[in-house]
């Protein structure tokens, strides 16, 4: 059986981005191709409909390019207990106020049992220093957390 990863915006953002002339943004965006190209088939691969209003913003012909990659992925549902688990963090401070958006997508993803949280928001996401709150959240709401990780972190292994 494959393993199942949610695929966040940044992810996609990512994806079909112009290189960028930042030497780290550049190398994240060439990682998250190669991760695209050769692990994701290995993958069952999810999002949400929050992902889809995220990559639907800005400029509208990246946009559709966003889009057209995330129409070819299941949507998980964003059931009230996704919500509240999003609330859970919140209140908790696991995650700040403002990130509402990001507590969503774990929200979602545990709600619907992702193995994995696939995401370049190193900030609130796949930050090592909020993991463990993430994660103590998900099980106080009696869900199993999935894994926040970057692509390099998926990259090599067989799941």
């Amino acid at each position: 059986m494959r393993r199942s990863v949610y695929i966040e915006t940044t992810i996609i953002s990512y994806l079909k981005a112009w290189p960028s002339r930042d030497l780290v943004r550049a190398a994240e965006q060439q990682i998250t191709r190669e991760w695209w190209d050769e692990q994701r088939p290995k993958f069952d691969l999810y999002t949400a409909q929050l992902v889809l209003i995220e990559a639907g913003a800005g400029d509208a012909e990246a946009a559709a390019e966003r889009l057209a990659v995330l129409r070819e992925l299941p949507l998980l549902d964003t059931t009230e207990r996704a919500i509240q688990v999003a609330d859970m963090l919140l209140a908790s401070a696991a995650l700040p106020e403002r990130a509402d958006r990001d507590a969503l997508h774990v929200g979602v993803a545990a709600d619907n049992g992702m193995d994995f949280l696939l995401t370049w928001n190193c900030r609130h996401l796949a930050n090592a220093m909020l993991r463990d709150r993430i994660e103590e959240v998900c099980e106080e709401a009696g869900l199993r957390p999935p894994k926040i990780c970057t692509p390099d972190e998926l990259m090599g292994a067989e799941p």
